[in-house]
């Protein structure tokens, strides 16, 4: 951008020096600074233009790119996430599973104490009554 002002400012300088220093009447070198100065603004306009849309298609293609990259990411991540909530669910499903076995052993143990609770108490009663 830099260098494209420099080349701009350059062609303008010596246009208008070579034409300031050519022998020709006032009225004719004015008329030769107008059209030279039409002409740079032109080129100046075709240049920004041209940048201008440059620049606009840059902006459209990485939009492109970054819309494209994040539809990819967020379904990978989807997909990942549902991996994680399938192995979740999972292992919940392995914990409840041994968590319902110790609870059943318990119960056991528990009827089991309260027969002997129960055994013990009966074993006493007819030790005091004999």
């Amino acid at each position: 951008m830099k260098n494209l002002s420099g080349v701009l400012l350059g062609t303008v300088v010596g246009a208008s020096l070579g034409i300031l220093f050519a022998p020709d009447k006032g009225e004719n070198t004015r008329k030769k600074l107008k059209a030279e100065a039409l002409d740079t603004k032109e080129k100046i306009s075709d240049k920004a233009s041209e940048i201008s849309e440059k620049v606009s298609a840059t902006a459209h293609d990485l939009k492109e790119r970054v819309s494209s990259t994040y539809n990819e990411k967020k379904e990978t991540f989807d997909a990942q996430l549902e991996d994680v909530m399938s192995n979740v669910s999972y292992k919940a499903e392995d914990v409840i599973s041994t968590l319902e076995a110790k609870l059943k052993d318990l119960k056991e143990k528990n009827r089991k104490l309260q027969k002997e609770d129960l055994s013990s108490k009966n074993e006493k009663k007819s030790v005091k009554t004999a």
